[in-house]
């Protein structure tokens, strides 16, 4: 069954008050319950972080087991690491509330590098698909130790944020059309689900294709993001799609997905994880644990989140 919702809402994001920010850090912790390295590169290691539910938390909903997340960090490719404190505060959220979170690493093809745009397609192309060549490898890896892990190999949902998001969303591309990145997943594997925070997809091939439907999708993204595109950059065959441009064809093709469309918000978008959990649940509870096809299409304006234009990393994480 499909429901459609097409919202236009002034919604809470709610952001660090004084008293939350009075909490302490033994409070606020949370530290990896294993450590494993999942690939060997010429030039590093690659590790990944597994924070499994915590203790008490409800790990299912109706019957329905809640899946296991896998998130990569975002940095534009230039930097950006698995552990890095901006993150764990989701990290304490998302397992606090019953989800098991794997945080990877993965090779920054860009490192060194000022700015890189549409305009040096080949030096962001080879930075995105090392990026998704990392990300399948840390699946198999999963999927090769599942009993030990103990995590279900068909539900897992694949996360990010801005270059981490770009990442999933085009590593869900490369999977749907069966191209060689893909070939060292398990035979018929598919991801659960995808969540990109402020993610697009790069082509060569024109317009956005899918052999096989995408996994429920969750895409959040600012209207005025010029860092990640939220629209589309296009010349002849060439294009980088945004969560707008994906949303059209997802909504076209009769695909499940929820996009949150933040209005005259830039990249912060992809800084509010932990502060737009409440959407991450209904999206992960209902199109992801209970199969059901439900559409929301959202535009929010919220005075309360902080435009700040920023288009870098350490404008937006506070030089970390």
């Amino acid at each position: 069954m499909t429901r459609k919702l097409f919202i236009t809402a002034a919604v809470f994001i709610a952001t660090a008050s004084a008293a939350a920010a009075g909490e302490t850090e033994k409070e606020a912790a949370i530290y990896p319950d294993g450590t494993y390295m999942f690939a060997q590169r010429d030039t590093c290691e690659l590790f990944l972080d597994v924070y499994n539910p915590a203790p008490g938390s409800i790990t299912a909903l109706d019957g329905n087991e809640k899946p296991t997340i896998i998130f990569m960090f975002g940095g534009g490719f230039i930097e950006g690491r698995r552990d890095d404190p901006f993150y764990t505060p989701w990290y304490k959220k998302m397992t606090d509330n019953g989800y098991r979170v794997i945080a990877i690493d993965y090779r920054l093809g860009l490192k060194g590098t000022d700015k890189v745009g549409i305009a040096q397609v080949n030096a962001l192309d080879h930075a995105i698909h090392i990026a998704v060549e990392d990300l399948f490898s840390a699946t198999r890896y999963i999927a090769d130790n599942a009993e030990e892990l103990d995590i279900d190999p068909s539900n897992i949902v694949i996360s990010g944020s801005s270059a981490g998001a770009i990442t999933v969303m085009q590593a869900e591309y490369e999977l749907c059309n069966g191209t060689g990145y893909a070939e060292i997943l398990p035979e018929g594997f598919r991801y659960a689900g995808v969540m990109s925070f402020a993610g697009g997809i790069l082509s060569r091939n024109g317009g956005l294709k899918y052999k096989e439907a995408p996994a429920p999708t969750l895409m959040l993204h600012g209207t005025d993001d010029k860092l990640v595109n939220y629209r589309q950059i296009r010349f002849f065959n060439l294009g980088f799609f945004g969560s707008s441009k994906i949303a059209a064809r997802f909504a076209r093709s009769g695909y499940s997905y929820n996009i949150l469309r933040f209005e005259g918000c830039g990249h912060e978008i992809a800084s509010i994880m932990d502060d737009s959990t409440a959407y991450q649940f209904a999206f992960l509870e209902t199109n992801v644990m209970s199969g059901e096809k439900y559409i929301v299409d959202t535009s929010i304006n919220d005075p309360s989140i902080e435009k700040t234009g920023s288009q870098s990393r350490k404008e937006l994480y506070g030089g970390r």
